[in-house]
Parts: C-alpha cells; sequence; structure tokens
C-alpha cells in the first residue's frame, strides 16, 4: 500500500522590510530628503494624533506614543518606501465604542490580538485579499465614519459641557441637543477660525494665487517659501493657543481636562489578560484588523501612484502593522494603521525611503519629551477644529453626486454601508455591503448565463449554453426539462457547450435532473465542444459516463 502523501503546506512570505533595499547605495542627498521630510511629517503628526486620541476617549499622549512606536516599526519593517503609520481618523469611531463598551484595558488586548491577526495576514500571502472589497462598500464607510468623527467634535468646537459623550448616532445628537444652552462662543470662535484657517492657509500660496503674486513683487521670496512650508495644523495649533493663552479665554484645554501631557516614555504595561475576555472580544478584533488591512493597504496603494518608488508589498506591509499593534499597546497606545494624509506629505515633501518615517518618529518624541509642558495651553476647540477638517477630507462626497453614472447594484452598496456604519456600526456596514456585494454579483453572473435553442427538428433539439452554469442560475437548466417532453422515444438532447465557460457541483446536478428527465422519454442527451472546466467536472464525477455522445 503507497505512503499516503501530506497536503502541501501554504507557501508563507518572506519577511523582507523595504528599508534594507533601500539602503542600498544610500547617499548623503538621499538623507538630508528624508531628515527634512520625516521633520515635517512629523509636525503635521503632532496635533493629529492628541486629536484622534481625544477623540477617541483616550489620552492624548496615546495617540502621541502610537505616532511614535508604530510610526517607526512600520517604517522600519513596512513594505512601502514612503508610507506613514499611525493613528488614524478611521479608527476613531471603532476606538471610542470599544473604550466606551469594554474599557480601556479591553482595547488594549482588542489591538495587540488585531496585531497577531494583521501579522498572519501577512505571513500566509492574504494582503491581496483586502483588493476583494468592492470600492463602493469602502467609500460608503468611509463617508460614513467621516460623519461619525465630525459629529463627535461637537461637544468641544461648541464648547458644551458634557461629561461624556455616548457612542452612538442618535444618542449624541440627542445630548448634543439638550446641552445647546451652555454654548460657549469663544469656544466656537476658535474652532471656526481653525477651519477656516486649514482651508484657506494651502491657498494662500498656491501657484496661481493673487496673495504669492503680490507677495512675489515685495522681494520677500525666501520669507515665502519658508513660511508656506509650515503645515497649516501647525500654524493654527500655535497661533490659536497662543491667542487663547494671550487673552485669557474661558475655553477648555488639554491641562483643564487631562492635567497635561507627561514628560517621558510611558512604562511598559502588560494588561490583564484572560481567554474569557478574549472570547468577548472576537468582533472589536476582527473589525480593528480589517480596518487597519483595509487602510493601510489602500494608503500604500495611494503612495504608488503619487511616487515612482517601487511598488508596495502588501504581505510585508501586513506584517510590519501587525508587530507595530502588538507592541503599543504594551505602552497605553491605540490601534495604527497608514495615514494618507501624512503619507501625501512625506512624498511632497521629498521622501526616498523609510529612513523619512523613521525620522518622523523620532521629531515626534523629540517634541513630546522636551515640549511636553507647553501641550496643557493647547484649546480642545482648536484640535476639534482640525479634526472636522480631517473628516472633511476623508469624506468622497462627490461620489454622492456621480451616483447616477452607476448601476443600481453599486447605489444599494454604497448608500447601505454609509447609512449602517452611521446607524450602527463599522462591522455590521462592512458585513453587510460584503454580503450585498456577494449577493449582487451572483445576480448578476446568473443573469449572464443562457440557454438558447438554435436547431430543432423532429427527433433533435440543440441548446447553445453561454457562460457560468452555477447555483445562481440553474433555473434556467430546469426550464429545459418542459423542451425535453417534446423528443421522441431515440430523441436527442445536443447540448453545444463551447460557450459554456465554468460549471459547479450545482449546474452538474441541474444537468443530473435534465439527464433523468430524457431517460423516462427514451431520448438522449448529447454534449459538444467541452470546455476544460467543465469536461474535467463531468470525468471526476462520471456524469460524462452517462451521456450517448461527447464531442
Amino acid at each position: 500500500m503507497p505512503p499516503m502523501s501530506l497536503p502541501a503546506l501554504p507557501r508563507l512570505a518572506a519577511f523582507k522590510p523595504r528599508l534594507l533595499s533601500d539602503l542600498r547605495g544610500y547617499t548623503s542627498e538621499r538623507l538630508v530628503k528624508d531628515v527634512g521630510a520625516g521633520a515635517t511629517v512629523g509636525i503635521v503628526a503632532l496635533p493629529l494624533a492628541m486629536a484622534f486620541a481625544i477623540a477617541s476617549g483616550l489620552n492624548p499622549e496615546a495617540g502621541l506614543w502610537t505616532a511614535i512606536i508604530a510610526g517607526f516599526l512600520i517604517s522600519a519593517l513596512g513594505g512601502s518606501s514612503v508610507q506613514i503609520g499611525g493613528p488614524a481618523g478611521a479608527f476613531i469611531v471603532i476606538v471610542f465604542g470599544i473604550v466606551e463598551r469594554y474599557g480601556v484595558a479591553n482595547l488594549l488586548i482588542a489591538t495587540a490580538s488585531a496585531g497577531v491577526l494583521l501579522f498572519l495576514l501577512g505571513l500566509f500571502r492574504l494582503g491581496t485579499l483586502v483588493r476583494y472589497v468592492p470600492v463602493s462598500v469602502v467609500i460608503g464607510f468611509t463617508n460614513g465614519i467621516a460623519v461619525l468623527v465630525g459629529l463627535s467634535q461637537l461637544r468641544d468646537w461648541l464648547g458644551l459641557d458634557i461629561a461624556k459623550m455616548p457612542g452612538d448616532f442618535f444618542s449624541q445628537i440627542k445630548v448634543i441637543s439638550q446641552n445647546l444652552d451652555s454654548f460657549n462662543p469663544y469656544a466656537f470662535g476658535l474652532g471656526a477660525v481653525c477651519v477656516l484657517g486649514l482651508f484657506v492657509w494651502p491657498r494662500l500660496f498656491a501657484v496661481d494665487s493673487q496673495f504669492r503674486k503680490r507677495l512675489q513683487t515685495l522681494d520677500t521670496m525666501s520669507a515665502l517659501d519658508a513660511t508656506s512650508r509650515v503645515p497649516a495644523p501647525v500654524i493654527a495649533l500655535v497661533s490659536l493657543s497662543l491667542l487663547a493663552w494671550a487673552l485669557t479665554l474661558p475655553v477648555e484645554t488639554i491641562g483643564t481636562r487631562f492635567g497635561g501631557i507627561p514628560q517621558g516614555v510611558p512604562a511598559f504595561v502588560l494588561p490583564e489578560f484572560s481567554w474569557e475576555t478574549v472570547k468577548q472580544l472576537v468582533t472589536p478584533t476582527l473589525t480593528i484588523a480589517l480596518l487597519g488591512a483595509i487602510e493601510s493597504l489602500l494608503c500604500a496603494r495611494v503612495a504608488d501612484q503619487l511616487s515612482d518608488f517601487p511598488k508596495h508589498d502588501p504581505n510585508q506591509e501586513l506584517m510590519a502593522q501587525g508587530v507595530a499593534n502588538c507592541v503599543v499597546p504594551f505602552f497605553g497606545g491605540m490601534p495604527a494603521t497608514g495615514t494618507i494624509a501624512r503619507t501625501v506629505t512625506n512624498i511632497r515633501s521629498g521622501a526616498t525611503s523609510p529612513v523619512a518615517g523613521i525620522v518622523h518618529a523620532l521629531t515626534l518624541a523629540a517634541v513630546v519629551l522636551l515640549a511636553a509642558p507647553l501641550a496643557t495651553h493647547i484649546p480642545l476647540a482648536v484640535l476639534a477644529g482640525v479634526l472636522v477638517f480631517v473628516a472633511w477630507n476623508m469624506g468622497e462626497w462627490r461620489e454622492f453626486g456621480r451616483l447616477r453614472q452607476f448601476s443600481s447594484h453599486y447605489r444599494l452598496m454604497l448608500l447601505s454601508t454609509f447609512f449602517v456604519t452611521i446607524v450602527f456600526d463599522l462591522t455590521v456596514a462592512v458585513e453587510l455591503g460584503l454580503v450585498l456585494a456577494v449577493v449582487l454579483f451572483v445576480r448578476r453572473q446568473s443573469d449572464l448565463f443562457r440557454a438558447e435553442p438554435t436547431a430543432h427538428t423532429a427527433d433533435s433539439v440543440t441548446i447553445t449554453l453561454y457562460g457560468a452554469l452555477f447555483f445562481g442560475a440553474v433555473s434556467k437548466v430546469d426550464a429545459l426539462v418542459e423542451q425535453v417532453r417534446t423528443l421522441p422515444p431515440g430523441g436527442r438532447l445536443v447540448l453545444d457547450a463551447r460557450m459554456l465557460t465554468s460549471l459547479d457541483t450545482t449546474g452538474l446536478d441541474a444537468l443530473e435532473q435534465l439527464l433523468k428527465a430524457l431517460d423516462k422519454q427514451q431520448a438522449h442527451l448529447c454534449v459538444t465542444g467541452l470546455q476544460p472546466q467543465p469536461r474535467s467536472l463531468m470525468e471526476r464525477s462520471g456524469f460524462i459516463g452517462h451521456l450517448h455522445s461527447v464531442d
């Protein structure tokens, strides 16, 4: 008896960070560019990291150290030359819901568990599967998250006296409307000026702006270029914080709510772990892992389109994301992924390798360790304004206006995912979107299958099969049974399968029922023009041996 052969194990992805290949032939000129780009991105990341953490129901240092630690690991170990990792706006709604329902300790466990899943996705070469998520589903939940992020910032922007915001959409609207009597005009003014400034600042220094042309006539190009490079969020953060401090405006700040930011490296802490807890965190873990994978790989694809560097390695990128999300929870961090805004800033600032991302993390660390006390004066309304601007840029609002150009299937998936994201949560929205995508795909493929009569004589009928005969299209084969009853004894039903691209077991079962109906009529079934896949299934099942003839 021959020995049994074991099934072949899947080939694992090699752990090859892009940094190793990019450092070959690395020059001092590239180092200068990477240091400049990394420092710029680090400054941009400062207000965003704090704002994302606060909006997620965490202390600001959680966002800062996530940007530092995860940003360093993702750049050092990732599969992209220029991608920047850290906390992202897309995680705000997810993290806030987990913190409210399960607590911060369980958020850390869910994040670490999601990191393990992300690493395994990359290790088993499943990074490309994320690309199978339909773009309509991605746009739907992205726009839904943008709405929820903007709504979550109304408390701080309006300066409302609300101790704690609820997690769901309708409860937030109810709480906000019930506390409008505590509206703070100073906070609203700071937030409004912040949002306005973030929209106006980059346009002031655009190549074709009148403001830039007028400054050029005043021979101030050197100062103009230096000023235009300062990121708008940094300008807003510094200027409005100084304004609020100088005028002693009665607005809530990081210092009044959180007592400031610790000026040291966070301690390594092991969260309390138990299998009973992990079982309850399956859904949050899957949500963090799925969203992290989608965000990071979408961001990497954007980076590929904007730069001439080698295309990213999706499996290596997921493994790096997994390592980062496994590490940051032990320092009190939050989930991390690739961030599009900071990655684009990195590219436009001249980055040439992952060294820029490492410098970005080191820049943030230096700012936190040296200037943490100054953060106590930052008004929360200003950070809310930054996040409202981020939410606006996050959403792809033009897609709503373009819906009429697409099919009803596309509109249904996008709008249902959008509304379910807002009303329920992202996990349900993505599940619904994927289920709808599968159902609509099956329906579309079943519509493409046809069984058309092409010849008819007294004792013979020829039917030509088009497309894929699978479980969604078998009803069209069942209809052929009616035509079988018109055949005389000894007659033939000929199936022309030259245009039959594929056949599954349900489709084969439908053909077997057709054969049984022919046997009752004492008629014969013939098949011509079989393609390799349908022929292989018929041979393996033994069906082909019951046919009168096969060509």
